[in-house]
């Protein structure tokens, strides 16, 4: 197994199949009680924040074997977790805390039609009041597993 030195950069191999472990991780913190459509969107909306952020954890652009192109994902898994409501406050102060790259959703979104109302719902509320529904992280692993301590990984 193959650990990185640099965040989000990959090992220089000449097996594709080669096992990577990442120094860094993404992780996205759902609370426990969404709905199932709840969790998919929120979780898409969280991570399409962090490329633009972290513009290492983007790797590159794909093509099929015809040669359709495709955009870039994610050069590491994007690991999902679930947890209640205080443990999603928490996992967000130690987030602010360590200074992690981090993306938020919060109940007040599913109510909202467009981006400027989203940002505006969000900045409403004081960071300790806000409603959370939805955490994304990335930054070194460590870091990281401190910061979603206590959560369980998606059913």
């Amino acid at each position: 197994m193959t650990t990185l030195t640099a965040p989000g950069t990959a090992p220089s191999t000449d097996d594709p199949t080669a096992a990577v472990r990442f120094d860094t991780k993404i992780a996205v913190v759902l609370r426990d009680d969404l709905a199932t459509w709840q969790r998919l969107n929120v979780t898409a909306f969280l991570v399409s924040g962090l490329g633009t952020r972290a513009p290492e954890v983007v790797g590159e652009p794909y093509a099929d074997a015809d040669g359709t192109a495709y955009l870039p994902m994610f050069r590491q898994p994007v690991l999902v977790f679930e947890g209640s409501a205080g443990l999603l406050a928490s996992a967000h102060a130690r987030a602010v805390s360590r200074s992690l790259v981090r993306a938020v959703f919060t109940g007040d979104l599913f109510a909202t039609g467009h981006d400027a109302a989203n940002r505006a719902a969000v900045r409403a509320v004081p960071a300790d009041r806000l409603d959370l529904v939805g955490l994304a992280v990335y930054g070194p692993r460590n870091a990281v597993d401190k910061t979603v301590k206590g959560a369980r990984m998606h059913p």
